[in-house]
Formats: structure tokens, C-alpha cells, sequence
């Protein structure tokens, strides 16, 4: 059957898909990992310099608090897509699942028309 085949295509498709997705998700969560510790490293070099590590001194570094800002900013979209990480694995778990539904029709398909043909030939015969 030809559109067995063409719904095992579609599902491998799906499943290739959904791993594209979530490979990309760990890379995001890697990237955005690598900018919050770079910022880390440039507040603590800050504070440092200015000799002053209490974010509510008034002459507190104004670069570190927005450094402060934009790694908590970083942080809180890492936690974002670790929940989209999390969807996306259910969701390609689903797509296997019909993946490996797909494939045993395709399977029984081909067998019940081996059997047919091998039915035929043995009347004829």
C-alpha cells in the first residue's frame, strides 16, 4: 500500500523534526548558560573594581547592575526553555510512538500481501 508508506515517511519526518527542535533547545540552554557565566565573571570584576558589592550602595557600578539585569534576564529564559525542552521530549516521544505504529501497519501490510501473492501463485501453479 502505497500510502502506508507514504504515512511512515511523514511520521519519520515528524520524528526527525521534533529531534531537530530539541537539539536546538540544548544549544540555546548551552548558549544562554555561556552569557549568564560571562556576565557573572564581568560583575564580580566590577564590584571588585569599584571595591563596592552591595547592589543598594549608591555608588554602586551602574554596568554591574545592569550586567545583574541581564544575566537574571538570561537565567529566567534558560528556565523558559528548559520547560519548552521538556514539552518538546514529550512531544517526540509521542511522534515515535506513531512512528512505531506506523511501521508495524506498514509491516503486517506487507506480509498479509506476501501471503496473497504466495496464495496466488500456489493456485495457479
Amino acid at each position: 500500500m502505497k500510502s502506508r508508506e507514504n504515512l511512515v515517511r511523514l511520521k519519520q519526518f515528524q520524528v526527525n523534526e521534533k529531534r531537530r527542535q530539541l537539539a536546538q533547545l540544548d544549544m540555546m540552554i548551552a548558549e544562554f548558560e555561556r552569557m549568564a557565566s560571562e556576565l557573572e565573571l564581568q560583575v564580580s570584576a566590577e564590584e571588585k573594581k569599584a571595591g563596592i558589592t552591595d547592589i543598594n550602595h549608591f555608588a554602586y557600578p551602574t554596568f554591574a547592575k545592569a550586567a545583574r539585569q541581564r544575566r537574571d534576564n538570561l537565567r529566567n529564559s534558560q528556565a523558559d526553555l528548559a520547560q519548552q525542552r521538556e514539552a518538546a521530549e514529550t512531544a517526540l516521544k509521542d511522534a515515535e510512538g506513531e512512528l512505531a505504529k506506523a511501521e508495524m501497519l506498514e509491516m503486517r501490510d506487507g506480509k498479509s500481501r506476501d501471503v496473497e501473492v504466495a496464495g496466488r501463485s500456489a493456485m495457479i501453479g
